[in-house]
């Protein structure tokens, strides 16, 4: 079974899945379609995997996509450590402009269930980290929107002072300059 922990932001969860270990190794089930649905709440088809590997230092996000290609990320990482982060994009939502974070790695191996409407972001704390996502939605580029992992509206505490980032991410768009955009939420 598999432990749900609210973060105050409705809908993003942090999920603890149990772990069965021995000097094998271990085991553990990542994702159930049913245990998800009765334990969220949230009824959703993963439609496409994702990795990425990184340094201790790089920075991605703030990356989310617009309407009617938002998506729904179950993230977790397989090696190393992040601090992962997710802002609440949802317009009418009373946490609207909140952020969650929370430290993931692979030693405790929690996910975190972000629904669509969510930028999302991390910086990996350790070289070599690989960090795996579930998406709900295909990646499509013109739908592609970054907000400035920095914007101090949003006041994201990184832990990290310089972190490497991409030039897309450099020049994401401020949190108000996503506000004032119509019809590219």
């Amino acid at each position: 079974m598999m432990e749900v922990v609210t973060t105050g932001l409705e809908g993003l969860l942090v999920l603890r899945p149990r772990l069965f270990g021995d000097d094998r190794g271990f085991f553990l089930e990542s994702f159930n379609e049913q245990r998800f649905k009765a334990l969220t709440g949230a009824d959703v088809r993963f439609v496409q995997d994702n990795e990425s590997s990184s340094r201790a230092g790089v920075l991605r996000g703030l990356h989310f996509q617009a309407d009617p290609h938002a998506q729904g990320k179950l993230v977790h990482v397989g090696r190393g450590s992040v601090l992962d982060v997710a802002v609440d994009l949802r317009h009418g939502s009373p946490t609207q402009g909140r952020h969650f974070s929370i430290h993931l790695n692979a030693a405790k191996r929690e996910m975190l269930w972000i629904p669509a409407g969510f930028a999302h972001g991390f910086v990996a704390l350790e070289d070599d980290t690989l960090f795996l996502y579930k998406c709900t939605n295909y990646y499509q580029p013109a739908a592609e929107r970054t907000i400035r992992w920095n914007d101090p509206e949003l006041a994201i505490d990184w832990g990290i002072t310089d972190p490497l980032v991409s030039p897309k991410d450099a020049d994401g768009m401020s949190y108000r300059t996503y506000l004032g955009t119509a019809g590219t939420r």
